[in-house]
Formats: structure tokens, sequence, C-alpha cells
């Protein structure tokens, strides 16, 4: 479970990096987006070499080596990313910082390809979904917290003056620790009982799954979903910098607030995974998720952040509950519902003004919060033996979030900050079309999804 805390912890902290980049190497905001490009183009490059190497040894790798091996050397390489950042940072280099930004995704890669089968063949198969499902529950927690504690190790205070104070050099120590936390996770795994689990199944490269018109709209709709996950948060602090003054040491609780805002969603739609009565089931979708902004709340004020501001967001929060009551857990459903709430949000965001634009922006979080686990099960539905080969393919898809926030930050720079959302638009546009297209595509394979409840998914 702790790997899933840190993959989140990483990936939510760059939308504090992205502004005190932006700032110290006074850079324009799609070379400040390269920071998410660094770090997500890492999971595609991590997945063709897996593909490579495995066709070389014509073995899956990690048959070789056991899941839980690929866990350890997953983190180790993560482990010598986070040491380049003290070289990077003492020649302020950002293509330094950029590549160890890389270096700590590609161990990410590894880690992520290794742990969700290792997950499930560690209980009865039946119950692989609850385990993965708790996994994305601490996921989204790091999510949350690892804007608040990069901000303060790297600023120490919220104080209208500590950006200006803060350095490059600042980013040394929150990751240095970051790697021995790496290093010491290694060796957990590697001295633990845990079994050496593999898997005997053959890896079969060649584009034979694409034959198959839903994994190929899946596909461009995890590249989309990705993407606008990460570049709506990515772009906030740019956001919060133009409408509001507010610098980097400002904005860490409305990007944790964002990212929480996953989790709130997550940890709802994880009560489907629990054997629990119809009417206990309605009272816990209203109670989750106002504990879960409860956490997200009082973990922010801990640090010292004023969350008064935000109080008003429980009306977004219960616009979401009302949607998962409408929904009732029906994957496509859930797919045109959810993905057209975020489309409407972001409309509102370009349009709106003040509170009302920034709560519409981090209500992106709710409606991209259980959008993966759709995608994923429409877009590898009924491919038989090309299962496993169209997972892999979805996966390289990751990279969204390393292209999509560069497109935004392109945007920024030529029509401002607020129009440049026009780009989290076209993205939950294109997962709706994806909803509507992919549903007709299945009934003509004898597929009806949604007369199925989806119990299971993978969580990116």
């Amino acid at each position: 479970m702790t790997v899933w805390f840190f993959w989140s912890f990483v990936a939510a902290s760059n939308g504090i990096l992205i502004p005190l980049f932006k700032e110290k190497f006074g850079l324009e905001q799609w070379q400040a987006q390269l920071v998410d490009f660094a770090f997500y183009i890492a999971y595609t490059v991590g997945s063709i070499l897996y593909f490579i190497v495995s066709s070389v040894i014509k073995s899956d790798i990690l048959n070789k080596i056991g899941y839980k091996n690929g866990i350890v050397y997953g983190l180790i390489i993560s482990a010598l990313g986070t040491l380049l950042f003290y070289p990077a940072a003492e020649m302020k280099s950002f293509p330094l910082l950029l590549s160890a930004l890389f270096i700590v995704g590609l161990g990410f890669s590894l880690q992520q390809t290794a742990t969700q089968p290792f997950m499930i063949a560690l209980g009865p198969p039946e119950t692989g979904s609850h385990r993965i499902n708790l996994g994305g529950a601490v996921n989204n927690l790091g999510g949350t917290i690892g804007p608040v504690i990069i901000s303060f190790a790297i600023f120490g205070s919220i104080a209208a003056d500590a950006a200006k104070n803060a350095t490059i050099e600042s980013v040394k120590l929150p990751y240095l620790i970051l790697g021995a936390l790496f290093v010491l996770l290694a060796i957990f795994f590697k001295v633990s009982k845990l079994p050496r689990i593999t898997n005997d199944e053959e890896v079969e490269i060649g584009t034979g799954v694409l034959k198959y018109p839903q994994l190929v709209l899946g596909m461009f709709a995890i590249f989309m979903y990705v993407g606008v996950e990460v570049t709506i948060g990515s772009n906030l602090g740019e956001y919060l910098k133009v409408t509001q003054g507010l610098d980097s040491s400002q904005i860490s609780h409305y990007v944790s607030m964002f990212w929480g805002s996953m989790m709130i969603g997550r940890w709802t739609a994880a009560l489907s995974n629990f054997d629990v009565a119809p009417a206990t089931k309605k009272i816990l979708t209203v109670v989750v998720p106002f504990v879960a902004f409860g956490i997200v709340l009082g973990v922010n004020t801990l640090h010292g952040s004023d969350m008064s501001d935000l109080y008003a967001y429980a009306i977004c929060v219960l616009i979401m509950i009302g949607a998962f009551f409408y929904c009732d857990e029906k994957p496509v459903r859930t797919l045109l519902v959810f993905s057209g709430m975020g489309a409407l949000a972001m409309v509102i965001g370009v349009l709106g003004t003040g509170d009302v634009t920034l709560f519409a922006f981090i209500s992106g979080g709710l409606f991209c919060s259980v959008l993966w686990p759709c995608i994923f099960s429409l877009g590898t539905a009924g491919l038989g033996k090309y299962t496993n080969q169209g997972s892999a393919y979805m996966i390289m898809m990751i990279c969204g979030g390393a292209v999509v926030p560069v497109l935004q930050g392109i945007a920024a720079d030529t029509i401002g900050i607020q129009q440049s959302y026009f780009v989290p638009i076209i993205c939950f546009a294109y997962l709706v079309f994806f909803g509507i297209r992919v549903q007709t595509v299945l009934k003509n394979q004898g597929i009806d999804f949604d007369n199925a409840v989806l119990k299971g998914g993978k969580g990116h």
C-alpha cells in the first residue's frame, strides 16, 4: 500500500514545483509544464522498455525476476532519481531537474506494472479488486498530503514572502528524504516474507489487438483522462497567481483540495466493494465523501492554511453525491455523467469569476475521480486473448499526463490562463463521445456493459 501512497504524493507535488520553477527560472507557462511532461512520459518510456526487454528475452521480464523484486528495483530507480535533485539544484539546472523527475517516474512505471498483479495474487482472485481499491484509497491520500508536505519543506511557511526567500536549492532536502524513504521501503520489501510471485503468461508483442475499436477508442480516452486530471491541477497555481496574486508558497491547500477531491470521489466509489445492506450503503454514500472532505480540510489546517474560503466547496461534494446515486454503479452511465459534469464545470470556470471559477476548476478532481476504471474496463471488454496486450497499450497512454499540460501551457501563454481551460473541456468532451460510441461498439459485439455492475477495475 505504501508504494501507492508515494505515486500520488510525488505526482501531486509537481503542482508545487511548477510555479516555483517558473518563477525561479523565468519560464513561460508551457516550459514550466515540462515538469509534468518529464514525469509522465516516463510511464510510456518504461512500458516500451518493458515490451522491448520482454521481446528480446522471449519472456515476461517480471516473470523472470518476480513481482516483489520488480517493486524493489522500481523503488531503487526512483531513489536514484531523487538523488539527482541534489546536483541539479546545486547547478540550478532546469534540464537536470527534469531528468531527475523522469528517472523517478521511470521507477514508478516499473512499480506500477508489478504492484497491481502482485496485489491480486496475494489473495483469492475474487477479492483482488478489493485490495486494488484499497491501494487506490491510499494513493489519493498521498495526493492530498503531498502538496502540503512538499510546500512546507520548500517554503517553511505560507507567508507572503516565503516564495521570494525560497531558492532552487530548497528542493534538495525534501527529495533526498524522499529518496531515503524509497531505499528503506525497497529494503523492507526485499527482506519481507512476502512471497515471490510470477506470471507464466506469454508476452505477446504486436498490434493484433488494434483491430478492436473499443481498444483504440479507449487508448485515446486514457490519454485524455490522464491529461485532463493532471493539467487541471498543474495549471491551478498559475491561475491563482494571475487572478488572486498568490505566489507558489500560498497555493498548496488549493492544489491539495484538487487532489483531495480525487480521494473524495474514489473513497465513495470504493463502497461498491463492501457487502453492506442497501440502506447502510446509501447512508455511507453521503457520509464517506464528507469524512474525506473533512480530512482534506484537517490536513491543511494543521499546516497552517486558512481553509474557511473552501468550506462552501461542500456544495460541489453534494452535487457529486447526487451523481453517484443517479449513476447507480453503471459504468457507461457513470462515464457519461461524470465526464459531462466535468466538461460543464470547466465551461463554468472559463466563463465565471471569483470563487465560482475556482470551485469549478477544483471540482474537476471530483468528476475525474471515478473515470479510470470505467474507461479501462470498457476499453478492454471483449478482447479475449488480447486482453493483456490491450491493457499494456492502455497503460502507455498515460503519456496524456505529459502532453496535455504542455498544450494548456501553450494556450495560457497565448490567450490567458483562465481561457486556457478550454483544453480540459475538449478532453472531457472526448470522454463523453467515448462513452456514447463505445456503448454502441460493444453492443454490436453482444456486450451490454450497463447490465452488469462494475465491481473491479484498475486505478491510476
